[in-house]
């Protein structure tokens, strides 16, 4: 069985995105199509870093563990809110930290907003910056708008019939990704 690793990448007190990372995670469980863990950034507390993983001296002991965390997942979603049409300095801060754990890793893109355009601004934007990193980003995305009232607390989603619907897309897009990029290459 595959692993995903999720990504919550707001540390905002308050915030609705993670019920999302909640909601995804407990999705993958049910369905048995993937073990995943959800790597919270709101606990990893990093600073504000001045280089990347490969030119420090002494990594800390969390940057280790998020660097393996990465580079050992068949894949990753990144759930994000939008922030003033980007999406927040933790997650620009997290991704370049890393450069090779990105590299053909096959990522998932779910935004959130309060608003009524979920995070669509923010999509273009982390697109674009991990196919800088070279990351796979998959073509089929998950928005969800006015986030406050779509998933409670523990990843509850209130429209669960449609929820389940588009992640069954999602998912189904990403594991197909993740397949493609394992199997044999031809020379």
């Amino acid at each position: 069985m595959r692993h995903i690793s999720i990504i919550s990448s707001s540390v905002r007190v308050g915030r609705k995105s993670h019920n999302v990372s909640l909601y995804f995670q407990n999705y993958l469980t049910e369905n048995k199509l993937a073990t995943s863990e959800i790597i919270d950034l709101k606990k990893y507390n990093f600073p504000i870093f001045d280089g990347t993983l490969k030119t420090m001296i002494n990594p800390a002991e969390n940057v280790l563990e998020f660097a393996d965390k990465i580079k050992s997942s068949d894949g990753i979603i990144i759930v994000t809110p939008e922030y003033n049409g980007g999406y927040p300095a933790s997650l620009k801060n997290a991704i370049d930290l890393l450069y090779e754990e990105w590299r053909h890793k096959p990522v998932g893109i779910v935004t959130v907003s309060s608003g009524p355009f979920a995070g669509n601004q923010a999509l273009v934007s982390l697109q674009f910056t991990l196919w800088k990193m070279m990351a796979w980003t998959i073509p089929a995305m998950f928005s969800v708008p006015t986030v406050d009232n779509a998933y409670d607390e523990n990843g509850k989603a209130l429209d669960k019939s449609n929820s389940d619907k588009l992640a069954a897309i999602f998912i189904k897009e990403l594991l197909w990704c993740i397949e493609a990029d394992k199997a044999p290459k031809h020379q």
